[in-house]
């Protein structure tokens, strides 16, 4: 396919459409000659509407504009489309996180993410489906980058978005020492690859990707495209000793740690325990709560516009 018949659809998450530098972004590639239709988000669900839509509108390339959830629910409506019908995936970051964009080293400034947006080469990537439950109802969900339960997920819910936005990703690690003093673990039973295991859990990251939380790297040997999640497991401690052995465990994520497990696989399931309270979750940044989930991967789902040397490629050199 030429440049010339490619043709971008911009989906702006509503609170950032009067971003002057994007605006001049815009202005400055169409002057260029490049094609780019760009919608605005009024209310939840529209942006992931809007790129369902944008097969059928003969778009190429839908390019996400917006926070790490605004680029999780533009994922999710081209997860609707059947696969050789989706348009590549691009991201311009404005958001207060941004920790995908960030991970795989696009540019953070819009811009330049815009040019490159334009200019980059497509790579195929997993997305994780996540089939959950709550109250009786069942729902299918995807994510590309990260999902945490447990405390993560509490730090992420409860952050002020005021805060998020003064602070950036330094909000997270600053809610996460108030918090730290008051956790609560979370009961549950997992299984994955055959085995079943019931835990008492302080945290549990399953990775695509590898940080979330504003930069917190949760899986650090993640890749995109290897068809493996990777789970991080911390239990709960109950001494500043033990939370000392846990942090330095986090340092080296041990396969079989006291404190830390870090392993693969394709698929994971966990079920809470009747008496508690379901578990609250974060899928790319969003919040959610359930009383059970399986996480699966779905391999080479979505092509996304990421630099050629993107440590999160298995073909990248980098390590």
């Amino acid at each position: 396919m030429t440049d010339s018949q490619q043709h971008y659809l911009l989906i702006i998450n509503g609170k950032s459409a009067g971003n002057p530098e994007l605006r001049e972004a815009v202005n400055e590639q169409r002057q260029a000659g490049m094609l780019i239709t760009v919608r605005a988000t009024w209310e939840g669900g529209d942006a992931a509407d809007i790129a369902e839509q944008s097969a059928s509108l003969g778009i190429t390339h839908v390019i996400a504009c917006g926070g790490d959830g605004t680029v999780s629910e533009v994922m999710n409506g081209l997860m609707r489309l059947a696969h050789d019908q989706r348009p590549a995936l691009g991201i311009v970051p404005l958001g207060s996180a941004n920790d995908f964009a960030t991970s795989v080293g696009l540019p953070l400034e819009p811009g330049p993410a815009l040019e490159a947006a334009l200019s980059l080469s497509s790579h195929p990537i997993d997305v994780v489906r996540i089939t959950a439950g709550a109250s009786g109802e069942s729902t299918t969900s995807y994510y590309m980058n990260m999902t945490t339960g447990g405390f993560g997920a509490e730090i992420t819910s409860s952050t002020p978005k005021t805060l998020k936005r003064m602070l950036g990703g330094g909000a997270y690690s600053l809610m996460g020492a108030l918090k730290a003093w008051r956790h609560r673990s979370y009961r549950g039973t997992l299984h994955w690859d055959g085995k079943e295991e019931q835990t008492s859990l302080l945290l549990l990251a399953l990775g695509n990707g590898r940080q979330s939380g504003g930069g917190q790297v949760l899986a650090p040997r993640a890749k995109l495209d290897d068809g493996r999640l990777d789970v991080l497991l911390v239990k709960d401690f109950k001494s500043m000793m033990e939370l000392t052995k846990l942090i330095s465990e986090l340092q080296s994520f041990p396969a079989d740690g006291r404190f830390v497990r870090y392993f693969t696989t394709s698929q994971l399931t966990v079920t809470t325990q009747a008496e508690d309270p379901p578990w609250p979750l974060t899928l790319d940044g969003e919040a959610r709560c359930y009383d059970h989930y399986c996480a699966e991967v779905v391999p080479l789902a979505l092509r996304v516009l990421i630099p050629e040397d993107c440590p999160l490629l298995s073909s990248s050199r980098q390590p």
